[in-house]
């Protein structure tokens, strides 16, 4: 009985990862969907594409974006109106504009302010002032006077 079980269970086990495999008429739409779903930015996911998000709301973009292609769209139409719809952020990669600047300068600013600041900490922690090479060697000089003469003196 138990063979038969996991034999069963093994044969059915493809049917749960195929969540909507849909089926296109010509190669052309098939590639047109499945860059799409690469492409959009699943929405309530963290940073998944629709394609690979189990999410409810991925599924109905999946499924829509399959009724577009099949109404004859184009992918840059599908593309408008996900945008139109869902504003920039549901593209992986939004065009740079005021409105994305943010997002692909956002990054690098960052990064420069973050520099910035480990430059000038460490340049406060290690001054790089020229030094007076005579004044140091008369000080040390000077040092070396006060040795001795406490020595002599502990000496005599």
């Amino acid at each position: 009985m138990k063979p038969l079980l996991i034999v069963l269970l093994l044969l059915l086990s493809p049917l749960a990862n195929a969540v909507d495999a849909y089926q296109f008429a010509n190669p052309e739409q098939q590639a047109a969907y499945n860059s799409l779903v690469t492409e959009l930015r699943c929405l309530v996911c963290q940073n998944q594409t629709i394609g690979d998000s189990n999410a409810e709301l991925a599924a109905d973009l999946r499924r829509q974006v399959h009724e577009m292609l099949q109404q004859g769209k184009s992918k840059a139409d599908i593309q408008q109106f996900m945008t139109d719809r869902y504003g920039d952020f549901v593209l992986y990669n939004p065009p740079f504009k005021a409105k994305t600047g943010l997002l692909w300068l956002g990054p690098v600013a960052f990064l420069a302010v973050g520099l910035l600041v480990v430059f000038l900490v460490i340049r406060r922690k290690n001054p790089t002032q020229p030094t007076n090479i005579i004044e140091d060697a008369e000080k040390l000089a000077a040092v070396h006077r006060l040795l001795t003469e406490k020595d002599t003196e502990n000496l005599s």
